[in-house]
C-alpha cells in the first residue's frame, strides 16, 4: 500500500474496531454480572417476604394464600418458591410452580446462602437462590430451606435490550470518530500535500527551491531538499564553467595549429611545435575533464554526515609521504564531532586543495583547528610560507582572472574550493596567519 493516509486510516480503523469490541464485551460482561446481582437481591427479598408471612402450623410451615408477591401465587408466572425440610422434602410449594418440574438444590444448613444457575429436566434455566434458617417459633426448632427460583429468561431479555442499544450507541460513536480522525488526518497531512505541490513547481521549473513554512518535524527534510538543490545547481554551474574553460583554453593552441597548417609544409621546427601544442592540449584536455568528472560525481542523494577530522587525518597522511622530504609538521585541532553534512567527494576535494596549497607553499609548518558557531563552523588553515599578497586574493578566486590555469600553484585550488564552498552556502577566506604564510578559513554552514 502505497499511501500513507490510507495506511494511517485503515490501521486507526482496525485498533478503534478492536477497542470497540473490547469495550462492548467488556460492558456488556459486566452488566451481565449487575443484572444477575440485582436478580439475586430480588430473590432474597422474596424469602425474607416468605420468612415474614410463615407461620407454625401442626404438619409444619403454612403460608397465607395471599401472598406479597402475586407472581408466586400465578401458575407458570417464572417465579417459583418452596420450603424443604432438613431431610430435603418439600413442606410448602407456591402455587405458581404447581405441576413444573423446578430444580431444587439440596436443603442447607442455618444460616447459610448459595445461588446458582440451575436447570430443570425440561430444559428450562434458572436463577436459584437457597437459604438455610432454623424456625425456633414452636416447641420443638425446625431447619428449614427457604428456596426461591426465576427463569433467567427475563434477565437475558434485559441484557439483550442493553447489547443492542450498545452496539447502536458504540457503532455511531465509532463512525463519528472515524469521521473526526478523516478530518484530522487530512489536516495533519496538508504541510505534506503542500510540499509535494512545492516540488511539482521546482520540477516544472517555476521555482528554484522550498519556501514555504513547514513544522519542526519536516523542517528539517526542507531544509536539506533545499541545500541539495543548491548544491545540485552549483554542480551544474561548475560543469559548465569547467566545460567553457576547456573550449577557451582549446582556441590559442588549436588556432596555432591550424595557422602552421596553412603553411602547406611542416619543417621539422614545425612538427614539433605542433607537437607540443598537442601535447599542451591534451593536457588541458584531461585536466579539464578530470575535473568535470569530479564535479559529476556528486549524488543527488541526502549524502550521510562525514567526519571532518577523520577526511582531514587520511589527507594530511597522504601529503605527508608525497613530501616526505621536506619534513613538514602539522598540527591539528579539529574537534571529533565535527561533521560535514554534504557528499563526501566535495569536503575531499576542498580539504585536499587546500591542505596541497598548504605543503607546497610552506617552509616546515602547518596548523589546522576548528570552531564552531550556533550555525556554522570554520576550519582554518594556516601555513609559514610567504603567503598570498593581499591585493592578489581577489583575483584568486575570480573565476578567470587567471592565464593559465594549467599551471601549478594558489589560483587553481582555491577557484575549485571556492566554487564548492559557494554550492553549499559557505564562503572562503584569505588573509595573513600568525606563523607568517597564508591563513585560508572555510566557513560552512551547520
Amino acid at each position: 500500500m502505497r499511501s500513507l493516509r490510507a495506511r494511517v486510516l485503515l490501521s486507526a480503523a482496525a485498533v478503534l474496531t478492536l477497542f470497540v469490541l473490547l469495550t462492548a464485551l467488556a460492558l456488556e460482561r459486566a452488566v451481565r454480572e449487575a443484572v444477575i446481582a440485582a436478580r439475586e437481591e430480588r430473590l432474597q427479598a422474596q424469602i425474607f417476604l416468605l420468612m415474614a408471612v410463615g407461620e407454625e402450623g401442626q404438619g409444619g410451615l403454612v403460608f397465607p394464600n395471599a401472598l406479597a408477591e402475586p407472581r408466586l401465587t400465578l401458575p407458570s408466572s417464572g417465579l417459583y418458591a418452596e420450603v424443604l425440610s432438613a431431610l430435603g422434602d418439600p413442606v410448602w410449594r407456591s402455587p405458581s410452580a404447581l405441576g413444573l418440574e423446578t430444580p431444587t438444590p439440596l436443603p442447607l444448613a442455618p444460616g447459610q446462602r448459595r445461588f446458582e444457575r440451575r436447570t430443570s429436566p425440561d430444559g428450562t434455566d434458572y436463577l436459584v437462590l437457597a437459604f438455610g434458617v432454623t424456625w425456633a417459633t414452636g416447641a420443638v426448632p425446625q431447619d428449614y430451606s427457604f428456596v426461591v427460583a426465576e427463569e433467567s429468561t427475563a434477565a437475558e431479555r434485559e441484557v439483550a435490550r442493553f447489547r443492542t442499544s450498545l452496539a447502536t450507541w458504540l457503532g455511531a460513536m465509532s463512525l463519528l470518530m472515524l469521521v473526526g480522525l478523516v478530518l484530522v488526518l487530512r489536516w495533519g497531512l496538508k504541510p505534506l500535500r503542500h510540499l509535494a505541490k512545492e516540488l511539482r513547481i521546482i520540477e516544472s521549473g517555476r521555482q528554484s527551491q522550498i519556501l514555504g513554512r513547514y513544522p519542526h518535524e519536516i523542517q528539517t527534510l526542507t531544509d536539506n531538499l533545499n541545500a541539495l538543490l543548491a548544491h545540485e545547481r552549483a554542480r551544474q554551474r561548475r560543469l559548465d564553467n569547467t566545460l567553457g574553460d576547456l573550449a577557451h583554453s582549446l582556441k590559442t593552441p588549436l588556432a596555432l595549429v591550424r595557422g602552421t597548417l596553412e603553411e602547406g609544409k611542416l619543417p621539422a621546427s614545425t612538427e614539433a611545435a605542433i607537437q607540443e601544442q598537442l601535447r599542451r592540449m591534451q593536457h588541458i584536455v584531461d585536466y579539464q575533464l578530470q575535473r568535470a568528472r569530479a564535479g559529476a560525481q556528486s549524488t543527488v542523494a541526502l549524502a550521510p554526515p562525514v567526519r571532518v577530522g577523520e577526511a582531514s587525518g587520511r589527507l594530511i597522511a597522504a601529503l605527508e609521504k608525497v613530501h616526505r622530504d621536506k619534513a613538514v609538521s602539522v598540527a591539528a585541532e579539529i574537534d571529533a564531532r565535527l561533521l560535514f553534512r554534504g557528499v563526501e567527494g566535495d569536503l575531499m576535494e576542498m580539504l585536499g586543495n587546500l591542505l596541497e596549497n598548504a605543503f607546497k607553499w610552506c617552509r616546515g609548518q602547518i596548523h589546522l583547528r576548528s570552531a564552531e558557531e550556533q550555525s556554522s563552523w570554520t576550519l582554518c588553515i594556516e601555513d609559514d610560507g610567504p603567503g598570498i599578497p593581499e591585493d592578489q586574493v581577489a583575483r584568486l578566486l575570480e573565476r578567470g582572472a587567471r592565464a593559465d590555469e594549467s599551471t601549478p600553484g594558489h589560483g587553481i585550488g582555491l577557484a575549485i574550493v571556492r566554487e564548492i564552498c559557494t554550492a553549499y552556502g559557505g564562503r572562503l577566506e584569505i588573509d595573513r596567519s600568525a606563523l607568517g604564510g597564508a591563513r585560508v578559513r572555510l566557513t560552512l554552514p551547520r
